[in-house]
Order: C-alpha cells, then sequence, then structure tokens
C-alpha cells in the first residue's frame, strides 16, 4: 500500500509584502479548479484574504488556511502575510509546513523581510522553491534577482526554468529538463545538481552520460531534503508559470511523513473565532489520528478536552471533516482551553519553534464611552488569544489597558476587528518604543519575610550580568532540607513575573539570578509566602546592582539615488547610526548598517520625502543594546513597588 504522507503536502506560502502571495495562492486554487472564478486582491474579492481590513488594504494581515488537489496530491497551502507588522503570523506558520514556497519579486528583488523568513527557513531545514514573480513588470530584470539571491540568500541554486523575455515583452518560461531545451541553461542545470553529491560529480567528471530524467529525480531528491533550492519564474497576475509552480509543488516539495496508527502528536498554531463554531483551534498533526468526539490531552495545559467538530476551513468558509490524520491540517472545535503552541498528545514529533516577531513598540487603548470598558477588557483578551504577542496588560486599578505591536498597520488592522467583530469604537495613544533593563554589576537581593504573621520565608539570590541576548537564567543551590522542593518551585514560578518591571519600569533581562539562600519554618510558612518574597528580594538585588537601559536596534539598508548619498549618511549620524562603506552600483547607492529603533521611526517618511519617493529602506530588528548614558527613558511603575516592602505587603494582603 503506497503512504499516504506522499500524497499530500503542507506547504506555505511566504515573501515581502506585495511581492504577489495572495495573487499566487488566488491563481493555484483556479487553475486546479478548487475554485470557479478569479478573486482579485485589489477588488478585495480574494478567497484568503476575506477581513474586512484585508479587502479594505488589499494585504494580508492573517495567515489564511486553503487546501487544493493537483495531480492526485492534496496540498493544504498556507498564505502567510507579507507586511512586517504581522512577523507573528508568519512565525507561527513556518513550524507547521513541510516545505515552502518563497515569492520574490522580479522588480524589487530581495527585501528585508525576503531574508529575515530565510533565516527562519534554514534554521528549520524546511525545502524551499524560489519564485520569481512579476516578469512582466516594468523594471523585471531576471539575471539581477538571481544575483541578489545568490549574494543575500543562497548559492545552492537550481534554475529549472528560463524565462523568454521580460517586462512587455515577458512571454512563458521553458522548463529545462525537457529534451529540446536551451543546451547551454540545461547544462549548468546538470553541473548545479552533481555538483551536490560527490558521486554524481565524480560520474559527471568521468564524462558518463545519465539520462535527463535521471538529472531530474537527483534534483528533487536534493531539494526534498532541503540540499539545494529551485527557482522558477513567472507572473501571477496574468497565469504565467501558475501550472509549472504547482508541479513543482508536488515533485520539488516532501510529503509530512507520520502514522496515523501511532500515539496523537500535534500542535495548535492558530486560533479563530467562528460565529456559529465559537473558539477554533488549527492544528498540524504530526502522528497519530484525531475524530469527532474523541478526548484529547493537552499536554501543555495538563487537562482533557472533548472534540465536538473536526472542520476544514477555506477562507470565511468551512465544513465538517470528522477525522484528521497524521501529516494534514484542520480546524479543531470543542477545546476551550487551548492555546497558540499547545502540544496535543505527546510532544515527541513536535518540531522547534523559529522566533522572529519581537513587538517593539506599545501602545493604550482609549474607548469613546465608560460602558464599554468592559467590552474593550474582553475584546482585546480575546485577539490576544489569537496573537499572543499583544500581550494585553490590564490594569484594574488604573483602568488601563496597554498592548504590544509592530507597527501602525498592525494597529489599523485592530482598530478594524474591534469595530467589525465587536462593535466598538476603539483607538490608541502614539506608540512608545519598548526598552528593556539589565544589572551594571554584580550583587545580592535579600530578603526575610517574618512578618505579620502568620508568614516566613527567607531569600537571598546572587544577581549578575547576563550576554547580550541570553535572557533571564535561574538556579538554585539551596539544600532541600532548608527549603522544601515546592517552596523552591514557587520561587523559580514567580520570578519571570517579579522581572517584568525593573527600577525605570521596564523589564529586566540578560541576567543570571541564582538562589543561593533560603529558609521556610514549620509552622508560619506558606507557599504563598514565597510568591510574596520573591519580588522583594530580586527588587532589592537589583536596587544594589543598578540597571542600565537597553534600546531596539534595527538592522537596515538603504538605497537611494547618488545624489542624495551625502544627505541620507548625515541623517544617519544624526540618528546615532553605525554604517559600513556605501556601494555604487549605476547611479545608485546602497548603505546598510545598524540604527536604534527611537530615532528612525519617522526615516522612512523622512527618506521618502527627500528622494521624492526614489529611495528606500529596508529595516529589521537586530538586538537589544545599551543606551547611551544620555538617555532617560522611565515608564510608570504598575502597582506597589515592592522596594517599598510595608506597603507592597500591605497591598498583596489586600490590607491598602
Amino acid at each position: 500500500m503506497s503512504n499516504p504522507s506522499e500524497n499530500r503536502r503542507n506547504v506555505g506560502i511566504f515573501a515581502h509584502v506585495d511581492a504577489g502571495k495572495t495573487t499566487t495562492t488566488e491563481h493555484i486554487l483556479f487553475e486546479s479548479g478548487r475554485i470557479r472564478s478569479l478573486g482579485s486582491v485589489d477588488s478585495g474579492t480574494a478567497v484568503t484574504d476575506w477581513l474586512d481590513i484585508e479587502k479594505e488594504r488589499g494585504i494580508s494581515v492573517r495567515a489564511a488556511a486553503t487546501s487544493y488537489v493537483w495531480g492526485g496530491v492534496r496540498v493544504n497551502l498556507v498564505d502567510t502575510p507579507g507586511h512586517v507588522d504581522f512577523l507573528s503570523e508568519v512565525e507561527r506558520s513556518l513550524r507547521v509546513m513541510d516545505g515552502a514556497v518563497l515569492i520574490i519579486s522580479a522588480v524589487e528583488g530581495v527585501e528585508a523581510q525576503t531574508e529575515l523568513i530565510w533565516s527562519a527557513l534554514r534554521k528549520l531545514n524546511i525545502p524551499t522553491l524560489l519564485y520569481v514573480n512579476k516578469m512582466d513588470r516594468i523594471g523585471a530584470d531576471a539575471g539581477r534577482v538571481l544575483e541578489d539571491i545568490r549574494r543575500y540568500l543562497s548559492r545552492d541554486l537550481l534554475i529549472v526554468q528560463a524565462p523568454v523575455g521580460s517586462e512587455q515583452d515577458f512571454r512563458e518560461v521553458n522548463d529545462l529538463w525537457r529534451s529540446e531545451a536551451d543546451p547551454g541553461a540545461q547544462q549548468i542545470l546538470i553541473e548545479s545538481v552533481a555538483d551536490k553529491d560527490e558521486a554524481l560529480l565524480e560520474y559527471y567528471l568521468n564524462g558518463d552520460s545519465l539520462p535527463l530524467d535521471r538529472w531530474k529525480a537527483e534534483a528533487e531528491r536534493l531539494s526534498r531534503s532541503g540540499a539545494a533550492y529551485p527557482v522558477l519564474f513567472g507572473a501571477s497576475a496574468r497565469g504565467m508559470g501558475i501550472h509549472a509552480l504547482m508541479d513543482a509543488i508536488t515533485a520539488y516539495l516532501p510529503g509530512p511523513g507520520g502514522d496515523p496508527e501511532a500515539p496523537v502528536s500535534g500542535v495548535v498554531f492558530k486560533i479563530e473565532r467562528d460565529k456559529t463554531m465559537g473558539r477554533m483551534a488549527f492544528v498540524r498533526l504530526y502522528e497519530g489520528s484525531m475524530r469527532n468526539r474523541d478526548v484529547i490531552r493537552n499536554h501543555t495545559r495538563q487537562i482533557q478536552e472533548k472534540i465536538t467538530q473536526i472542520r476544514r476551513v477555506e477562507g470565511s468558509r468551512s465544513e465538517d471533516v470528522g477525522l484528521l490524520e497524521a501529516g494534514d491540517i484542520a480546524a479543531v472545535c470543542g477545546l476551550a482551553g487551548v492555546q497558540i503552541g499547545d502540544i496535543l498528545g505527546s510532544p515527541e514529533a513536535i518540531p522547534e519553534e523559529a522566533r522572529l516577531a519581537v513587538p517593539l513598540l506599545t501602545v493604550q487603548a482609549l474607548w469613546e464611552k465608560e460602558q464599554d470598558y468592559r467590552g474593550v477588557v474582553q475584546a482585546l483578551q480575546e485577539l490576544s488569544d489569537e496573537d499572543p504577542l499583544l500581550d494585553v496588560q490590564w490594569l484594574q486599578d488604573e483602568r488601563e489597558l496597554h498592548v504590544k505591536i509592530m507597527g501602525q498597520i498592525q494597529l489599523e488592522m485592530l482598530t478594524s476587528l474591534l469595530s467589525s467583530r465587536y462593535g466598538l469604537n476603539v483607538t490608541f495613544s502614539q506608540p512608545s518604543v519598548i526598552y528593556k533593563e539589565t544589572p551594571i554589576q554584580s550583587a545580592e537581593g535579600y530578603i526575610a519575610y517574618t512578618m505579620p504573621k502568620p508568614c516566613w520565608a527567607i531569600l537571598r539570590f546572587l544577581i549578575e550580568p547576563g550576554e547580550r541576548g541570553s535572557g533571564v537564567q535561574y538556579s538554585a543551590v539551596v539544600r532541600t532540607e532548608d527549603l522544601l522542593p515546592q517552596y523552591q518551585n514557587e520561587v523559580a514560578r514567580r520570578v519571570p513575573e517579579a522581572l517584568q518591571q525593573g527600577l525605570y519600569g521596564w523589564e529586566v533581562t540578560d541576567l543570571k539570578i541564582t538562589l543561593v539562600e533560603g529558609q521556610h519554618h514549620v509552622w508560619h510558612t506558606h507557599p504563598l509566602d514565597f510568591a510574596v518574597a520573591t519580588p522583594m528580594g530580586l527588587m532589592n538585588g537589583l536596587a544594589a546592582a543598578g540597571t542600565r537601559l537597553l534600546e531596539p536596534v534595527l538592522k537596515f539598508r538603504i538605497v537611494v539615488p547618488e545624489e542624495f548619498g551625502g544627505r541620507v549618511m548625515n541623517d544617519l549620524v544624526q540618528m546615532r547610526a553605525v554604517f559600513g562603506a556605501p556601494e555604487l552600483r549605476s547611479d545608485r547607492m546602497t548603505i546598510e548598517g545598524r540604527v536604534p529603533l527611537a530615532e528612525s521611526l519617522e526615516y522612512p517618511v523622512v527618506l521618502g520625502s527627500l528622494t521624492k519617493g526614489r529611495g528606500t529602506i529596508l529595516t529589521s530588528f537586530d538586538g537589544y543594546e545599551e543606551c547611551p548614558a544620555d538617555i532617560k527613558a522611565e515608564r510608570p511603575r504598575r502597582g506597589v513597588n515592592p522596594l517599598d516592602q510595608a506597603k507592597y505587603i500591605l497591598s498583596v494582603r489586600k490590607a491598602l
């Protein structure tokens, strides 16, 4: 019996914004017969762009799952957003894909998000096809794009097609595996295949001949293993190159594997709410099978829940399929307690996760009517379930709601969703940069929480600065006879929570914390005593160590006409940027470097105005770095400061 996974593919379509992902998806669905008429991104009729804001703006803001059948193979296709503001959707989709199509515009070439996605694809070793789209547009240049790909992405390419013409003269693509293809281009392709395999290379160098279909089979093997990357060309808006791309997806990308008879192992990568079905968890199943009315164990939450329905979703439409098998993707209904990232069943088969999205801005939600307050709280908490990186902070005492965001377009999406789904008129404050704090030096933090009784918790922490980007490293070297394991576990659980606000009100990171002393009392200690004591002990240590601010830094690439180069470099110096020597190509100057986010928030608008739209800036997050000493950025503390121990104890005991 044939392996069912060979007749299935899980493929994500990725690209920088406006490279043509949704248009390509729409044409694939049309050519496969999945839809009867072509939708359009510009007119707001694309199947996978069904949210109001997607129709209005002509961009994808949510990853949309769809499927089609081609040559007897069912393909689960996920159309992901291209705008950097929705990188979290891309991140979650990457985790559950077995193959990828990375679309690159023949006009713009390799852009910032293209590089970011490529790095994640390589980290997870996801086999990838490169599809050069928009070959019919003015400015399309296949040679320049291939040069960009080799420079910024990889040199391990298999150029399996030759485009005929470009711009308005683009006519078709020739398959280089056909016997009548251009001999020179075909020879280069065969050499590219031979170069990836020592046995084949030796065979080739000896002058031995292999049939063309054998070389193609070797190319497919290399691509499916992630050792080489086929490159195709097309013009999706005109349907050119789509058939060949669909053939390539089934030929060059691997099946998912997995055994339907094995114990269940799956991951939740997306959550949506349906008006009829309620909460729907999109699950990629790696092993086993799920059926309607099965009881499934949520390994992450340590709970069991019953499946009511398993549905296949197509944009705004869905149907009950009743069964989800290993290697497939579907929406599972009935799991009320599930969250994005939860593992269902066994964790053994679940791959690692790529972390791409880091929210660098924070805003406060503002509502017009006092009676909307509770509704806004509930709505934003639901939206945070669908995108955990929003990290909604509800300050009940201050009656404030704060949300972390990636950028302005995401704010527009939130405003639109709150209006269309919940009927709420909500605005947001101006975005402010999210800083962090880190210890300046090593110090000890001590707390003896023994009054007012009954209570008893004594803790001593050693706090040390960590490597930049290392996060929080916690360990304990306390004897269990001095501090029982359950109390030590309570301390460990409270450390991340206690570090959410440092001396300046920002999250504390890049530090090592060691619990070096701890005591409990046989009669007076309650487990919650350590929940109270941990923040006081840590803040005592941070006050002794002192903290310095860290600011987010962006990696940038600016391309401008040479005449504006001097002005741009002067601007960069004013923004505290660090950059290398500019590179001249034709009459355009390319400048690459790093710049603090806080200094460059408005610069894309400035650059566009300066160059009359002829300059471009591409940016991506490149980590946190120490702020200069003269930068002051303090955030009002939420709640009582644990350094004010008497008042803090009263507040946690609800006695204020």
